[in-house]
């Protein structure tokens, strides 16, 4: 699995390992960047508990620094976390990532990050994937992409009263992921084909969108553009 190194003309690739199954291709999940350096997570799901260190030692060699991981009875999944900026991190409170983890998280960033906890609905239950990001992409630092019927009401009138405004993803497109959407830089995005009003909402609010066809490694396994990638370095 490639990843940009930030050195100028290479890339690198996160290893193989037999710890790791077919789920660490969403690399979202198993590391939190933070401002202090790496978080490395605890899955949720017990089949990818071997993904946050692989992952985290490949990313050390890198010279990426790593400030601590959830430990214990803790758990974090990468895909319950949006930063809106270097300081404020929203943090959904899901079957994959429980209170304790969330604990150590605010340990682990400092007082210096404000963490908001968006208690999430009980969906489809424990064996399902549903992280804060199954409803919440950010586009811009004023934009997101959100499906408001699973959304908590504190977290979006949090967000409303932040001043960003809201794209929202119909009911009929929500479980072809149309809410997975990956900001390559801000209003310019990338998301899966097969949502076209989903599309259309995002070009009326003057975003760029680049589709890709992900029949096989994203709609089999639930995971898009966010979840098949762990940003770095964000402008």
């Amino acid at each position: 699995m490639r990843i940009s190194s930030g050195r100028q003309g290479r890339c690198d690739f996160l290893p193989a390992a037999p710890t790791l199954g077919i789920d660490s291709i969403y690399v979202r999940d198993s590391v939190i960047v933070s401002p202090r350096g790496l978080i490395l997570c605890n899955m949720g799901k017990a089949a990818r508990g071997g993904e946050p260190t692989v992952n985290g030692d490949a990313l050390a060699r890198l010279g990426i620094p790593i400030v601590g991981a959830i430990e214990g009875e803790g758990r974090i999944e990468g895909g319950d976390l949006v930063w809106f900026d270097d300081r404020t991190l929203a943090v959904g409170r899901t079957y994959r990532t429980n209170d304790a983890g969330i604990r150590q998280l605010k340990e682990l960033v400092g007082s210096e990050v404000d963490i908001v906890v968006a208690p999430m609905p009980h969906y489809r239950g424990p064996g399902d994937v549903f992280h804060l990001m199954s409803v919440l992409s950010p586009i811009d630092h004023d934009l997101a992409l959100v499906y408001s019927p699973l959304m908590p009401i504190p977290l979006r009138g949090w967000l409303v009263d932040r001043g960003i405004g809201l794209v929202e993803v119909p009911d009929d497109e929500f479980d072809s992921m149309g809410c997975n959407v990956l900001a390559l830089a801000p209003r310019c995005c990338v998301m899966l084909a097969g949502n076209p009003r989903t599309r259309a909402a995002l070009e009326r609010a003057g975003v760029k969108v680049v589709e890709y066809e992900g029949t096989e490694i994203s709609a089999k396994g639930q995971g898009g553009p966010t979840c098949l990638t762990r940003p770095l370095l964000r402008g």
